[in-house]
C-alpha cells in the first residue's frame, strides 16, 4: 500500500460537525467525503489509527477513487488492508452492490411523461382493472408532466373507498408534486363517476390550489371503459 503523509486523529476528539455520523444527521449525507461515507461503512479504525484515516489511507492507495475501490473483491480487501477484515469486506461489498441495484433500477424504471388520460389509464389499467374493490390512487407529477411517485391512497369496499384528503395531500407535498392525477376504479364496470366522486374531486382540488398544486385530471378506470373529469371539462 502507497504510503502517504496522514497524521492520524481520533474520531472521539473531533468535533461534533466533524464526525462523520453526526455531520451526516448535521448537514446531509452529501455534505461528507468518500473517505467519510467509507469511515461509516467500516465503523471502526485500528489501534492508533482512526477509522476515517484508515479509509482515507485506503483511498489514498486507490488514487482517490471510488471506482477503482469499488473493483477489489473482498478477498483482495482483507489480504491487502491492514484492519479490514471479513465484516468490513463484506459491508463495503454490499454497500457497492447496493448502489449498482439503484442505478440499474433507476435507468431501468423511466418516469413515463403523462399526455393524455390514455396515458394515465396505459399506466394504471394493469394495477387496477382486476381488482375486485377500490383504490384510490395520486400520480404525483413534476413540471415537465413526468411521474415521480405513484401512491395508493386508500383502499375500500366494491362501491366505495374512504379518502383522506389532508393525507393525500401532505403526500403530493412530501413528493414535491407540480400536479397530481386521482385514479380510481369502478369494480361494477359502470365508468360514470358518483355524486361522491364529484364531491371529492372538488375538495382534493380545492385543498391543492391553496397549495399551489394542480389537479390535472381525475380519472376513473372500469373493467373495459375510462372516464376523464378533464376530457369531459370537468376540471
Amino acid at each position: 500500500m502507497n504510503q502517504s503523509p496522514f497524521t492520524s486523529i481520533r474520531v472521539h476528539d473531533l468535533g461534533d460537525d466533524e464526525k462523520p455520523r453526526e455531520k451526516a444527521l448535521t448537514y446531509g449525507i452529501r455534505a461528507l467525503s468518500d473517505a467519510e461515507l467509507l469511515a461509516i461503512i467500516f465503523g471502526g479504525g485500528l489501534p492508533g489509527m482512526s477509522v476515517v484515516d484508515m479509509a482515507r489511507k485506503i483511498l489514498y492507495d486507490c488514487d482517490n477513487r471510488v471506482d477503482n475501490l469499488a473493483r477489489l473483491s473482498m478477498n483482495e480487501l482483507m489480504s491487502k488492508y491492514k484492519g479490514v477484515g471479513q465484516a468490513k469486506a463484506v459491508s463495503l461489498a454490499a454497500a457497492f452492490e447496493l448502489g449498482r441495484r439503484n442505478n440499474e433500477q433507476a435507468a431501468a424504471n423511466v418516469q413515463p411523461v403523462i399526455r393524455s388520460s390514455a396515458d394515465v389509464v396505459s399506466l394504471m389499467r394493469p394495477i387496477l382493472e382486476q381488482l375486485e374493490y377500490e383504490e384510490f390512487w395520486t400520480l404525483m407529477l413534476n413540471r415537465s408532466n413526468r411521474v415521480m411517485y405513484k401512491r395508493c391512497i386508500s383502499q375500500g369496499g366494491v362501491a366505495s373507498t374512504v379518502v383522506d384528503v389532508k393525507l393525500l395531500l401532505k403526500r403530493a407535498i412530501d413528493c414535491l408534486a407540480q400536479g397530481i392525477i386521482l385514479v380510481h376504479n369502478h369494480p361494477s364496470g359502470n365508468n360514470r363517476p358518483s355524486a361522491e366522486d364529484d364531491r371529492l374531486t372538488k375538495q382534493i382540488k380545492d385543498g391543492a390550489t391553496y397549495l399551489g398544486i394542480k389537479v390535472l385530471d381525475h380519472v376513473i378506470i372500469a373493467c373495459n371503459d375510462s372516464y376523464s373529469y378533464n376530457d369531459e371539462g370537468r376540471l
